[in-house]
């Protein structure tokens, strides 16, 4: 079979080339299994393990914070060893395994199978949105309608994990969820191995004979990559049962990754080192973003199922499938409408460059939050409207959508394409930060004398605390919102015609 060329995927008809459906289709299992896991993440550890309010959200925000984190190494070695595809098939294994232990009725297996999908995270996440990139050309204009295309199969794939296994898992059996998230997994394993050929040389390691070279004890560097990559796995339990220390380790980590990237940058030349440091303020103010979106799997899911009416007539929801599935239902729904938008605006020549839709995202994130606090005004014996709750989703959802996908684009435009993995990589340790903030914040709204496990304060009474720091919220990415505005004529000038 005849491999097709970089030039005949780029040069590709219509709206999306050809190889997009692929990896929407790949991504959507891969984002049904960890959407699915986690609807059930804090639920399981406050209702089944018995661990108090504060503890479960910390150590929510340090598994979620990994998992945007590892990232950055498994950019760099497919970039370096790897290539995308080996990447992607090795982490997607790992997920797997990672949802079949979880399933294991024993508490110990809830920290192995975090740490195994730790891993796996790390070489999946970052590499299949590199190849998306690579699939258009830097000026081609129908790039950020791709990846908003690309992101609702990410959410499709939410949408369904979170629904299922967060109605079974905590309707029917907790684990039962956990193991039905890694079945999945498999059928999109499957169909990227069978179809990787229409990629052409997209995402093939760098060098075949580095990759086969002896490294240690004649073992291979790819095999050698895949035991370390095991080994590490310890390594994140630890964490994870110790999470106090991540603090320790985040830090630092993060500091050498932002050194790193400006001494890289520095060397190729002042307008690429430019587009860098306006790459890096995104990657910070995405961060932002994500430490108040993300009470969405945190702090949102206990207010849901403890101040949230999810009875619809005289059908009762399950709150974990409702809070976790809503957001990416919405995507579905309006990432056709954004589409157009983007498209039509650009042929207006009005569309706004990437620093000005995380503006937007930012100001309709407070407001999102601001209208959960209207709602918990408008309760009645301590219990908010589903109304008022899948209002707030909506607009957070919409501000979602001028961030997430915009913002993977802008990266793979902005990044020479040398270093494009790495700033993926970035970009995913800036999401890191954002989900440890999260459960920083989401231990704020720790109700007191709940700090001992299995103690349930009245509804009433633990509304008014989810208000006081939903209040808190709205106004901080409203001032973050403000901010990045003011910011935006310099950060105009280094991305230099680029949206």
């Amino acid at each position: 079979m005849q491999q097709l060329t970089i030039e005949e995927i780029q040069n590709f008809k219509g709206k999306y080339p050809k190889q997009l459906y692929l990896l929407f289709f790949t991504e959507m299992w891969e984002r049904f299994t960890f959407y699915g896991n986690r609807a059930l993440l804090m639920l399981f550890m406050v209702n089944y393990l018995q661990f108090s309010d504060e503890k479960s959200n910390l150590i929510y925000g340090t598994y979620q914070s990994l998992i945007y984190a590892v990232p950055v190494v498994g950019g760099f070695l497919a970039d370096k060893f790897l290539g995308q595809r080996k990447s992607i098939l090795w982490g997607g294994i790992m997920l797997v395994c990672g949802s079949f232990v979880m399933a294991i009725p024993v508490p110990a297996s809830f920290f192995i199978g975090m740490g195994i999908m730790i891993v796996g995270n790390g070489y999946f996440k970052p590499n299949i949105s590199t190849i998306v990139g690579s699939l258009y050309k830097h000026d081609d204009a129908r790039r950020d309608a791709g990846f908003s295309f690309f992101y609702m199969g990410i959410n499709l794939g939410g949408f369904l994990g979170a629904l299922l296994c967060g109605w079974i898992g905590q309707k029917i059996s907790w684990h039962l969820g956990f193991g039905l998230a890694g079945v999945f997994m498999i059928v999109g394993l499957i169909t990227f191995y069978k179809t990787q050929h229409k990629l052409g040389p997209i995402g093939l390691p760098p060098s075949k004979e580095n990759l086969a070279a002896p490294a240690v004890a004649g073992l291979k560097k790819e095999w050698l990559i895949y035991l370390l990559s095991i080994l590490a796995v310890p390594i994140f339990i630890l964490i994870l049962n110790y999470y106090k220390i991540y603090s320790y380790i985040i830090n630092p980590f993060g500091i050498i990754a932002l050194v790193y990237v400006i001494y890289v940058a520095s060397k190729l030349g002042k307008e690429a080192f430019l587009k860098i440091i306006a790459a890096l303020l995104l990657i910070i103010f995405s961060g932002l973003f994500w430490a108040f979106y993300e009470q969405g799997g945190g702090s949102l899911n206990l207010f849901a199922e403890r101040n949230v009416n999810m009875s619809v007539g005289s059908l009762q929801l399950s709150s974990a499938a409702v809070n976790n599935s809503i957001g990416s239902g919405f995507i579905v729904l309006l990432t056709p409408f954004f589409v157009w938008l983007w498209i039509w605006l650009n042929k207006k020549k009005m569309e706004p460059n990437a620093a000005m839709k995380f503006v937007l995202a930012l100001l309709l994130l407070g407001l999102s939050f601001y209208i959960f606090v209207l709602g918990s005004r408008t309760a009645s014996n301590g219990m908010v409207s589903l109304l008022y709750f899948a209002l707030g989703y909506l607009v957070m959802t919409m501000g979602e959508l001028c961030i997430s996908p915009i913002g993977l684009s802008a990266i793979t435009k902005l990044s020479p394409q040398k270093m494009v993995g790495l700033m993926m990589g970035v970009w995913f340790l800036a999401s890191s930060y954002g989900q440890y903030l999260a459960g920083l914040i989401g231990s704020l709204m720790a109700l007191p004398g709940e700090k001992e496990a299995g103690k349930v304060m009245p509804a009433a009474e633990s509304l008014a605390i989810y208000a006081g720091v939903f209040t808190k919220i709205a106004w901080a990415a409203a001032a973050c919102g403000i901010v990045l505005l003011l910011l935006y004529p310099w950060m105009k000038k280094m991305m230099q015609g680029i949206k």
